[in-house]
C-alpha cells in the first residue's frame, strides 16, 4: 500500500509542476482560443453572406431570361390583335398580354429586391473585414506570444509529460479513477500531506486519532472536510520529482 501512496503523491507533485508551467501561459491559450472562435464565426458569416449573393445573382440571370421570353410572348400577342376575327378572341389576347404584364411587373420587382438584397450584404461583407483585419492580427501577436512561453519550457514539459506517462503505467487503476475525479473537482490538488496537523488543501484539522491512521500508510485515506487524498509526512519526503 505503501508504494501505491508514493505513486500517487509522485503522480499529484508531477501534476502540481505541469499546472505551474500551465499557469506561466496566463490567459494566452484561452485569449488565443476566442479569438479563433471569433474569426471563425466571422468567417461562416461571410461565406453564408457570399453564398446568398451567388444564388441571388442566379435567381436575378433566371428572372432576366423569364422576362426575355414573356416580353417576346407579349409581341407575338400584341400582333395578333391585329389578326382577331372576333371580340372573344380579342378579350382572350388582352387577357393574355395583362397576365404577361403583371407577371413581368413581378419578376423585375423581385429582381429589384434582389439588387438592394445583394447590396447590402456587400457593404455588410466590407464593413467585416476591417474587424477581421483587427482580429488576425491580434490572434498573430498573442500566438507568438504562447510560442515564446511553451518554447521557453518545452523540455522540461516534455520530460514531465513523459515522465506522468510512466506513473501513470504504474498507478492502479481505481487508484488513478479516484485520483482524476478529485482532481477534476478539486482544480488540481487531488493528493494533500498533512502540515501543523491540518490538510494542506483545505487547511482542516485532521483529527490526532486519524493522523495515526494515516501514518500507518496502510490503505487509502480522504480529508473529511475536502474529500482529497492524505498521505503521511513518511510518503511525500520519500518522493522526489
Amino acid at each position: 500500500m505503501l508504494d501505491r501512496l508514493k505513486i500517487l503523491f509522485e503522480l499529484q507533485s508531477i501534476d502540481d509542476q505541469l499546472d505551474e508551467l500551465e499557469e506561466l501561459r496566463g490567459d494566452l491559450p484561452n485569449a488565443v482560443e476566442v479569438l479563433e472562435e471569433k474569426i471563425s464565426a466571422i468567417k461562416d458569416s461571410v461565406v453564408s453572406k457570399e453564398t446568398e449573393q451567388k444564388e441571388s445573382l442566379k435567381k436575378r440571370k433566371e428572372n432576366d431570361n423569364e422576362i426575355e421570353k414573356l416580353k417576346e410572348n407579349q409581341k407575338k400577342f400584341k400582333a395578333q390583335l391585329y389578326q382577331v376575327r372576333n371580340n372573344k378572341e380579342y378579350d382572350a389576347l388582352t387577357k393574355e398580354i395583362d397576365h404577361t404584364d403583371e407577371l413581368i411587373s413581378k419578376l423585375e420587382a423581385e429582381n429589384d429586391a434582389l439588387a438592394d438584397l445583394s447590396k447590402n450584404l456587400t457593404d455588410e461583407i466590407e464593413s467585416v473585414k476591417p474587424q477581421l483585419d483587427e482580429l488576425n492580427e491580434e490572434l498573430k501577436v498573442k500566438q507568438a506570444d504562447l510560442k515564446v512561453i511553451i518554447k521557453a519550457n518545452e523540455k522540461e514539459e516534455a520530460k514531465l509529460r513523459e515522465k506522468r506517462k510512466q506513473i501513470e503505467t504504474l498507478t492502479k487503476k481505481a487508484d488513478h479513477s479516484v485520483y482524476m475525479r478529485i482532481r477534476k473537482a478539486k482544480k488540481g490538488m487531488a493528493v494533500a500531506t498533512i502540515k501543523r496537523s491540518a490538510c494542506s488543501g483545505c487547511h482542516n484539522i485532521v483529527p490526532p486519532q486519524r493522523q495515526l491512521e494515516i501514518r500507518r500508510n496502510n490503505k487509502l485515506f480522504f480529508c473529511e472536510y475536502c474529500g482529497r487524498i492524505l498521505v503521511s509526512t513518511e510518503v511525500s519526503e520519500s518522493v522526489t520529482v
